[in-house]
């Protein structure tokens, strides 16, 4: 199943009390278990820059993963982005499956 690292970055009026964040979480995971049964949580950081939350999440495709972004959205008060990732190993098997064809050299006349 793919794998998505979605960034959250939260609005002031989500975050001015520390006790909402718990209520906004409860209500917004209730929703993405309610209407995206085949996403499973992999990983959750708080992270402290430009964006308040770091999760990890497999989905069965990128139409549930924008579901689950939308979700976040709507019920976390929050601005998302979504990115695909693959894991390092799988990456490297990729890379070598390309072969080892030399790039093309355009010589201008």
């Amino acid at each position: 199943m793919p794998t998505f690292v979605l960034l959250t970055r939260l609005s002031a009026e989500a975050v001015r009390v520390p006790g909402m964040l718990e209520g906004l979480e409860q209500e917004a995971m209730r929703r993405i278990r309610a209407e995206c049964p085949g996403v499973e949580w992999l990983n959750n950081y708080a992270v402290f820059g430009p964006y308040d939350y770091l999760d990890i999440f497999q989905a069965p495709d990128v139409e549930t993963a924008a579901k689950v972004a939308t979700l976040i959205r709507i019920h976390g008060r929050a601005q998302t982005e979504i990115w695909a990732a693959v894991e390092w190993d799988r990456f490297k098997t990729l890379v070598r499956e390309l072969g080892e064809e030399r790039p093309h050299v355009l010589v201008e006349s």
